[in-house]
This record gives C-alpha cells, structure tokens and sequence, in this order.
C-alpha cells in the first residue's frame, strides 16, 4: 500500500503510527516533495468516489489565492480543481492510503486508516 504525506501533519504521523502498530508494509510518498500528476490525482479521484474539490483544503493560503472559494464545484470545472491540486499539492487532503487493491482512502480517523488492511476485508 502508498500512503500519501506531508510530515508536519498530526494526522500523517497518526496514521503512520497506527499502520506501524499493525505491522502493515506500506510505501511513503512525501507528495509535498513528489506531486502527483493531473492523471495520477484523477485515477485516485476515480478510486475514493469523489470529485475534487472533496478532497481541496480549503483554507491553505493557494485556495485563497487562486479564489477556489468562486469555483463551481460541477463536472465542467472537473478538470481545472484538478490542475489546481496538481500545481498546488498542498492543497491536497491528507494522508491519503491506496491499498494494495488499488481502493483508497482520505485517512482522517484510525477507522480510515485500518480500513485499509488487509485483516479488515481481505485488502
């Protein structure tokens, strides 16, 4: 499994120490340092169930920026929330877990987190 982090985030280091306590294999990626591409965050779009903007903080300073605050949220601005994540990855929700099934999940809660392993469901 890949779990997307930023290392100044509690909930990363939260869900890393969990992950750790049930001995799950997992890969790091530090996305801050390694962005993801407009296709890799679609393909994971497409694997959470949810657009976009249900995965943009919001309040981090690019937002206010780039006036997402103004963006409709509807399937012909799709493609503009996602380059906004791709240029600006701290945009980004995190941690976010792609198990070795290719599900995913915005891991905010310990219940995110072991809905990934493999002792949860056969991921």
């Amino acid at each position: 499994m890949e779990i997307w982090i930023n290392p100044a985030c509690s909930k990363c280091a939260s869900a890393l120490s969990l992950l750790d306590e049930e001995g799950a294999a997992y890969t790091v990626r530090r996305y801050l340092d390694d962005p993801p591409t407009a296709a890799e965050l679609t393909a994971l779009l497409d694997r959470l169930g949810l657009e976009p903007w249900d995965i943009t903080r919001t309040g981090e300073a690019a937002a206010a920026d780039l006036g997402l605050d103004s963006w409709p949220r509807a399937a012909a601005s799709r493609t503009r929330w996602i380059d906004a994540l791709a240029a600006h990855p701290a945009l980004i929700q995190r941690p976010i877990i792609t198990a070795d099934d290719g599900t995913a999940v915005v891991a905010r809660s310990p219940e995110a987190v072991r809905s990934t392993l493999p002792s949860a469901g056969g991921r």
